[in-house]
């Protein structure tokens, strides 16, 4: 009697996703034009994770203040976490992925900033899987060329809090060599996440 193959493959890799959120939300915003936009996570996680099984969702702001609504949905739908950060989110976010290194199988950074460019190489050294999910016009290319995979975050990937007004990104974002972009106004923006209405898409 011949063997029986099946054509399922069981998958049993487990990932942790790390937010650079100051990173990520200028880029969308640049990308867009709108400092309304916001990630849309019930999209993007289950497009990031596929058939594989999440371990750890931090998102990592910079600033004191941080949206309520944010860490509880994380919170509710992810069992996520948000870290606030004293400056940029660059160094607790390395220093969370080389403790998880050992935890887990692969480890997506959501940022495009090429600072981290050493910490995939590191990552991936530790036979860590490195993927990198990020807006692909604000990515760094060498960024790209490191990590074993890259996902574009998209249109569909963020929404548009109501009652803001779309603003020229030539106006409101210049390039900046380590990260990309920077805000003009970046020492006085404001460190907490636009709160949405209840009747908004969450």
């Amino acid at each position: 009697m011949g063997l029986s193959h099946s054509n399922d493959v069981i998958i049993t890799q487990s990932v942790a996703i790390l937010v650079d959120g100051n990173n990520i939300e200028r880029s969308i915003h640049e990308r867009c034009g709108n400092e309304g936009a916001m990630l849309n996570f019930d999209t993007l996680i289950p497009k990031l994770i596929v058939n594989r099984s999440l371990n750890r969702l931090i998102y990592f702001r910079e600033g004191r203040k941080i949206s309520n609504k944010l860490a509880e949905r994380l919170h509710q739908n992810y069992h996520g976490s948000v870290r606030p950060c004293h400056k940029s989110a660059d160094i607790p976010l390395s220093i969370h992925a080389i403790q998880l290194a050992s935890k887990v199988d692969t480890i997506i950074i959501m940022s495009g900033d090429s600072d981290y460019i050493e910490l995939v190489h590191h990552l991936k050294s530790e036979g860590v899987r490195v993927e990198i999910a990020a807006v692909k016009e604000t990515t760094s290319a060498l960024l790209k060329e490191e990590a074993d995979y890259f996902h574009s975050i998209v249109e569909e990937d963020w929404f548009i809090l109501g009652g803001r007004r779309p603003q020229p990104s030539r106006n409101k974002f210049k390039r900046h060599p380590r990260d990309g972009f920077k805000t003009r106004n970046e020492e006085t923006s404001p460190d907490s996440e636009p709160e949405p209405n209840d009747d908004e898409k969450e």
